[in-house]
């Protein structure tokens, strides 16, 4: 039987156990960290010659240069054309959903003209160029490629390049069709902190980009956080997450698999289950042990279950939206008999999922909306990636004569106040009279 935690609102140390719960430590290994410094330090200074050695190295190449690891164009389009019917299909449907959703996510200018003639306004451009980081080898997600490279071409960055290690010389062909779909403009079979630092400082042949997105190892993650402010990046995700909310009225079948498609992503990724109804848990924990057998990530999803699943059992549906707001899950199911009620109610959750038929891996591929969500209860504050997030918003100043009298005066006499003289004479300089 897997040993699921079980809390009830009710104990008396609901809270202390519930905090526990939640802790997650994402402390940064020290040789890692080690590791990362050496590699990016390494590529910044001698450029395609260390991407080329680390490359080789680690993926067990034999590339003489970059030259080897680029891929053309053709080699993408052959990708995707030599997928079998089915699947090209699917990826194409994906790309489209994931392309008009996004679509709608556009940013647009504006300005305002006051009366005495100054205008004052946003002007939205998009990032020149952006990396996109996709981990390669057996972890290859194509899903991943479009939920990061559609928004970016809908946002309109004008080149986008993609690195993906190819451990073995081993390519994924859906990952490279994917690329082909979704625009991607160059690919690079690198990965690692190597890409990374090439990414982010620029080598002879991989010019740098404003910003890198993507997901990785800990060392990519490590590489990131260590190159934010040279370039942007789009988060450091901790572990996937799934908070599922019932009333009792689903399917139990339905429910535990929903639980493992978070739970089968690796040992640290957390599945709750929130629930008015005692019974329906017990439902929940026999179709758990009837399912898991069957399922090819058994051990990792037993795993994840044991030491971070849990069940909690609330007395009604508004403690079982306040612990929802607290956890702030990534992904949160309102597995429910009539949930669009709650929906206002949450407010805080990567994305929402609305009744029994919207399985979260729905969201994962094909839905529309993107795939790349806060975790570990960053959706208090951050949003899931988008076009926005491809786009820089610039402010527009432009006063009038007439307006420079007024707001000459406002800022004279702030300037002042602030003890910085030249800021007010600045603005002084253009009063009349």
């Amino acid at each position: 039987m897997v040993e699921i935690k079980r809390l009830t609102t009710t104990e008396a140390d609901f809270t202390a156990k519930m905090d526990a719960l939640l802790a997650f430590e994402a402390a940064q290994d020290d040789g890692i960290e080690r590791t990362v410094i050496g590699i990016l330090a390494d590529v910044k200074e001698r450029g395609d010659a260390a991407v080329v050695e680390y490359t080789n190295r680690f993926d067990r190449l034999s590339a003489k240069g970059m030259a080897d690891l680029e891929l053309t164009r053709a080699e993408m389009q052959a990708a995707l054309d030599g997928l079998p019917a089915e699947q090209r299909q699917a990826l194409e449907a994906a790309a489209e959903r994931v392309r008009v959703y996004h679509e709608k996510q556009r940013l647009d200018g504006w300005s305002y003209t006051e009366a005495d003639g100054t205008m004052l306004g946003q002007m939205i451009t998009p990032l020149d160029r952006v990396g996109l980081y996709v981990p390669g080898g057996k972890a290859a997600y194509p899903s991943s490629v479009l939920m990061n490279a559609i928004p970016a071409k809908v946002a309109g960055v004008k080149e986008l390049i993609m690195v993906v290690p190819t451990p073995g010389g081993e390519k994924n062909a859906l990952v490279l069709a994917a690329a082909c779909l979704a625009g991607v403009d160059r690919v690079f079979t690198i990965g690692g902190a190597q890409a990374v630092g090439a990414l982010a400082y620029g080598t002879e042949t991989i010019p740098q980009v404003d910003k890198i997105v993507g997901p990785g190892n800990a060392y990519v993650a490590c590489a990131k956080r260590r190159v934010f402010g040279i370039v942007g990046i789009d988060m450091v995700a901790g572990p996937s997450e799934i908070l599922v909310v019932s009333d009792g009225s689903g399917n139990p079948d339905w429910v535990a698999m929903d639980l493992f498609s978070q739970a089968e992503h690796d040992e640290l990724a957390q599945s709750i289950l929130i629930c008015t109804d005692a019974g329906f848990i017990e439902r929940v924990q026999a179709s758990i042990e009837k399912l898991l057998p069957s399922m090819p990530r058994r051990e990792v999803i037993e795993t994840s279950l044991t030491n971070r699943g849990a069940f909690i059992q609330v007395r009604d549906m508004d403690e079982a939206v306040a612990i929802a707001n607290r956890v702030a899950p990534e992904h949160l199911e309102l597995s429910l008999a009539d949930p669009d009620p709650w929906v206002p109610k949450i407010h805080h959750a990567g994305a929402i999922f609305i009744g029994h038929y919207t399985s979260e891996s729905l969201g994962d591929y094909c839905a529309g909306p993107n795939h790349v969500l806060p975790t570990s209860g960053s959706a208090r504050f951050s949003s899931p990636l988008g076009v926005y997030d491809f786009q820089k918003r610039t402010s527009l100043i432009k006063v009038s004569r007439a307006g420079a009298q007024t707001l000459g005066r406002i800022a004279s006499t702030l300037a002042h106040g602030e003890g910085l003289p030249a800021h007010a004479k600045s603005a002084e300089f253009r009063l009349e009279g």
